[in-house]
């Protein structure tokens, strides 16, 4: 056995990949990477993703409980009452309402009887904790998911007073 033999450890035997391997390991790692990739951006849209919900969806229990979503409507004439800088009203959609509490400045163009779109989260007791409040920009204007919730709220309303029944007594006509 030579002297500089005894020496030389397992690290300096050179080692020699296939081409077939080589190709193998660089798609395991392109693969690892992109899965990492995508995870990443999933999480990040995940978390920044806001839902849109009516206060008749929020009365059925179909908004989430304890993440942001956004709740829109018109805001119920006479229900807006302001302690400083936290401020309340209410958001209809013509079927249902839902309180929300905010604090912050509002925007100018809010008002009582026109739209408006609030971010935030409902509380334990049935209240909505806006941190966000966005206001209709002119006349004309309401958000397009406002506007076809009154619509949906509004359709519904008047379909369910045509379906109405009334309990009349048996053999008389209504």
């Amino acid at each position: 056995m030579r002297a500089g033999a005894a020496q030389r450890g397992l690290c300096d035997v050179p080692i020699t990949m296939k081409p077939r391997h080589k190709r193998f390991a660089f798609v395991a790692v392109a693969l690892v990477g992109v899965g990492l990739i995508a995870t990443l951006v999933l999480n990040a849209f995940r978390s920044n993703l806001v839902f849109f919900f009516t206060p008749t969806q929020i009365a059925s229990n179909e908004a989430p409980k304890g993440r942001p979503f956004r709740v829109g409507g018109l805001v119920t004439a006479g229900s807006l009452k302001r302690d400083g800088t936290t401020v309340h009203f209410v958001v209809t959609d013509t079927v249902k309402s839902i309180p929300v509490t905010y604090t912050g400045i509002l925007p100018d163009l809010f008002k009582e009887g026109k739209g408006v779109v609030a971010q935030g989260t409902l509380e334990g007791d049935g209240s909505f904790h806006a941190s966000e409040v966005l206001a209709k920009h002119d006349e004309n204007y309401m958000p397009p998911e406002a506007g076809d919730a009154l619509r949906r709220a509004e359709d519904a309303k008047r379909k369910a007073e045509k379906t109405l029944v009334v309990n009349t007594p048996a053999g008389s006509r209504p």
